[in-house]
C-alpha cells in the first residue's frame, strides 16, 4: 500500500499553531458518531461555512445541540483524526439517494404521474412531506386565496405572516376590503402563538391541499375549447360557437372571451408590438395573409391595423405586393392567418410583447 498517496492535508487552525492530518498522531480522544459529527459541524461553523442545520428533523438538531454541549475540549490531534476520518468517507462516496419519501418524490418530481405522487403523499400522510409552511410557500395565490377566505381571520393572519412578503402582498389585494383588514388586524396579535400552534395550523392547511383531486387537465374546459377554436378555420369557428349559442349561452359568452383570432388583433396587440408581428412569419405568409384578410370586414379590420403599424415605405410595399397577389384560396388564406395568430401568440409567451385582455384600451398604441 506504500504507493496509494496520501490525503490532502487539512489545516485545522485553533489553538497554539496549525495542525494538519498528516501530522504524526499524539494521544487522541476517542470519539463516538454522534461526538465526531458534532466535532465536524463545529469546525465548519469556526470556518464560516452556511449549514442549513434547520433542515434536519427536529430530533437530530435536537440531539445535535446537546452533543455540542456536552463536548468541552477537543485536543488538535484527535481534531485532526475525526477530519482525516470525514475526508475518507467523503473521499469514498459514489451516489447519494434521498432520504425518506419526500426526497424521494422531490428528485421524481415532474417524471411521475400527478396522481402517484399525490397516491403517495395521501399515504405517508402530510407530515411526511416536511415542513408543512415550505409546501404552502410554493403554492399559487390561486389556491391559497380559498384558504384565505374559508378559515378564521387568525389562521389566514399566520398563513399570511408566513408566506414571502410579496406572495402576501399579493394575497391580500385579492382579499374583499373588510376581510383584509380584519386579518392584517389579526396579524398583529400573532406575536404570542407559540411554535407548535403554527405548526399545527400549517398542516391542516396543507393538508387541505392534499385533498385536492388530481385534475386531469391542466386548464379549465373555457380555455381547452378556445385554444381548439383558435386553429379552426372561420366558417368550423362560426358554426361551434353558434351550437354553443343554442346549447349554453353563457359558456359560449365565455369561450368568446378567451378566442384570439387574426380579427381579434387591432383590440388584443398593442399598436408598438404589431410590427413584431409582420416581422415574425415570412413575406409570402404575410402577403397572403393580408390578401385574405380583405374578403371580411373584420380580418380587414386587422389588416389595416398592421399596415398602419408599420413603415409607410414597407407598406405601400406590402399593399402593392397583396394587389398583384389578389384573393387566395380559403384554405391557403386561412393556413396564413392562423400562422399570423400563432407568431403572435408565440411572441406573447416568449415576452416579446403583451397581449391585452379583452375588452382593455390600448393605451400606448399607435394606430
Amino acid at each position: 500500500m506504500s504507493d496509494v498517496p496520501p490525503l490532502p492535508a487539512l489545516s485545522i487552525r485553533g489553538g497554539r499553531g496549525d495542525v494538519t492530518a498528516n501530522d504524526p498522531p499524539r494521544a487522541r480522544r476517542a470519539l463516538g458518531k454522534r461526538a465526531k459529527a458534532a466535532v465536524i459541524v463545529r469546525l465548519l461553523l469556526n470556518e464560516g461555512a452556511d449549514i442549513p442545520l434547520e433542515d434536519l428533523p427536529e430530533d437530530l438538531q435536537a440531539t445535535l445541540t446537546q452533543q455540542m454541549g456536552q463536548m468541552g475540549l477537543v485536543d488538535r490531534d484527535t481534531l485532526g483524526a475525526v477530519v482525516a476520518e470525514f475526508a475518507d468517507e467523503l473521499d469514498g462516496l459514489g451516489l447519494t439517494f434521498p432520504k425518506g419519501l419526500v426526497g424521494a418524490l422531490n428528485a421524481l418530481d415532474g417524471r411521475i404521474s400527478p396522481q402517484t405522487a399525490a397516491r403517495l403523499r395521501k399515504e405517508a400522510g402530510v407530515r411526511q412531506m416536511g415542513d408543512p409552511w415550505e409546501r404552502l410557500r410554493g403554492e399559487a395565490i390561486e389556491d391559497l386565496l380559498p384558504l384565505a377566505l374559508q378559515e378564521s381571520v387568525e389562521v389566514a393572519a399566520v398563513m399570511l405572516s408566513k408566506l414571502e412578503t410579496g406572495k402576501a402582498a399579493d394575497l391580500l389585494g385579492r382579499l374583499p376590503g373588510p376581510l383584509a383588514r380584519r386579518i392584517t388586524y389579526a396579524v398583529s396579535l400573532t406575536s404570542k402563538v407559540s411554535p407548535d400552534a403554527v405548526d399545527r395550523i400549517g398542516l391542516a392547511l396543507a393538508a387541505q391541499l392534499e385533498a385536492k383531486p388530481v385534475l386531469a387537465f391542466a386548464s379549465g374546459p373555457v380555455e381547452r375549447v378556445g385554444e381548439i377554436l383558435n386553429y379552426s378555420t372561420a366558417s368550423t369557428r362560426d358554426d361551434v360557437l353558434s351550437g354553443l349559442d343554442e346549447t349554453d349561452a353563457d359558456f359560449a359568452r365565455e369561450v368568446r372571451k378567451a378566442l384570439f383570432t387574426f380579427a381579434h388583433i387591432p383590440e388584443r396587440v398593442e399598436g408598438r408590438d404589431a410590427s413584431k408581428i409582420t416581422r415574425a412569419v415570412e413575406e409570402p405568409t404575410l402577403v397572403c395573409a393580408l390578401a385574405y384578410a380583405r374578403s371580411s370586414e373584420d380580418t380587414a379590420a386587422a389588416a389595416e391595423f398592421l399596415l398602419a403599424n408599420m413603415s409607410t415605405r414597407l407598406a405601400d410595399n406590402l399593399r402593392e405586393l397583396v394587389d398583384a397577389a389578389g384573393t387566395p384560396r380559403p384554405r391557403e388564406g386561412e393556413e396564413a392567418l392562423t400562422a399570423m395568430v400563432i407568431a403572435a401568440r408565440d411572441l406573447a409567451e416568449s415576452g416579446e410583447i403583451t397581449l391585452l385582455r379583452p375588452g382593455q384600451d390600448d393605451d400606448n398604441g399607435e394606430g
